[in-house]
């Protein structure tokens, strides 16, 4: 396990790490050792998606007909989908009613029966319409979907005329934050000088080491970041210290409540809960990675674990340090 603290009232950013990033050749973690942080990445391809909404680029509340791939427009009309009624912040705030690819059981059961296919966007968006169609209407209630992420890195994609990973390094300004060990996998070369990425591992022993399933299957959106816990917390603290974007109206777009059934726990890439008595932002990835900010004790904190089973235990560390905060 490894956390990273920083923040306006840490006057000096610290972590600590415990265990191992790769036991068989008895190397530690760090907190500069890199994970695949499966849906934190949600957290930077909102962002990004406001930078583009800031600087004109992107309506929040267009309909995705005329924004999507056509091929993946056809997917979805043809199961029912009304994408003229969908829009970008629908898909944001996980409001569009898209049936969750990635939480269907048949989904991983595919991943571990041929742990180095290759999955594409495409093929992950048709398997979403072939497991089921919309949950809801749009903008009726929330229902969270990797799936309709999938679609916001699309759409990123087509409105800035680059690959997702460019245009998330270049909107968030990476390099000029310093994040030395964060990288879109595949996407992108592993930086130089940055650690071998930690090896990660599910619950069941059966399938416990999952560190070289194939990165295409949580890659386009909903996923694809990998990075060091320092990186994480920095990030964050930063975007609620509203150095991310140009104008502190656009944090205030990103953390304004929807009017749909759910909106209270969850904004545009960003959930919103009281800890302690403190409001926080937060998110977290599946394979085991978590990330606060408490506005009110001015602390970002991150942390990883490398076993599954291990985030409760992880949440609860993160949440004890915010409530025990001065």
């Amino acid at each position: 396990m490894t956390i990273f603290v920083s923040g306006k009232n840490v006057p000096t950013p610290w972590g600590i790490a415990t265990g191992m990033a790769d036991a068989s050749i008895a190397r530690s973690l760090t907190i500069d050792t890199p994970l695949r942080v499966a849906s934190n990445t949600k957290t930077f391809v909102a962002a990004t998606v406001l930078r583009l909404w800031e600087q004109g680029d992107l309506s929040l509340d267009a309909p995705i007909v005329s924004l999507l791939a056509p091929t993946l427009e056809r997917l979805f009309t043809s199961r029912g989908y009304r994408t003229d009624k969908i829009t970008v912040r629908h898909l944001l705030s996980h409001s569009a009613g898209v049936y969750d690819h990635a939480d269907d059981p048949r989904y991983f059961k595919a991943v571990l029966a041929d742990p180095t296919h290759y999955w594409t966007r495409e093929e992950q968006v048709a398997l979403s319409c072939h497991y089921a169609g919309p949950t809801n209407e749009p903008g009726q209630e929330y229902k969270y979907s990797d799936t309709g992420y999938v679609l916001l890195g699309d759409i990123v994609e087509r409105v800035t005329q680059r690959p997702l990973a460019q245009s998330v390094r270049h909107q968030l300004r990476f390099d000029e934050r310093g994040l030395a060990s964060t990288w879109w996998e595949l996407a992108e070369a592993q930086p130089a000088g940055t650690q071998a990425r930690a090896r990660q591992f599910l619950d069941d022993a059966a399938v416990a080491d999952v560190t070289d399933l194939s990165a295409t299957l949580d890659l386009y959106g909903g996923g694809g970041l990998v990075m060091s816990v320092r990186d994480l917390a920095t990030f964050h603290q930063d975007l609620f210290e509203n150095r991310v974007f140009d104008d502190p109206a656009t944090l205030a777009e990103m953390l304004c409540k929807g009017e749909h059934e759910g909106a209270d726990d969850y904004r545009l890439g960003i959930s919103v809960k009281r800890v302690r008595g403190r409001e926080c932002y937060s998110h977290a990835g599946f394979w085991g990675t978590a990330v606060y900010y408490s506005p009110d004790a001015g602390i970002s904190i991150a942390g990883f674990t490398t076993h599954r089973a291990g985030r409760p235990a992880l949440v609860t560390l993160i949440e004890e340090a915010i409530g025990a905060a001065r």
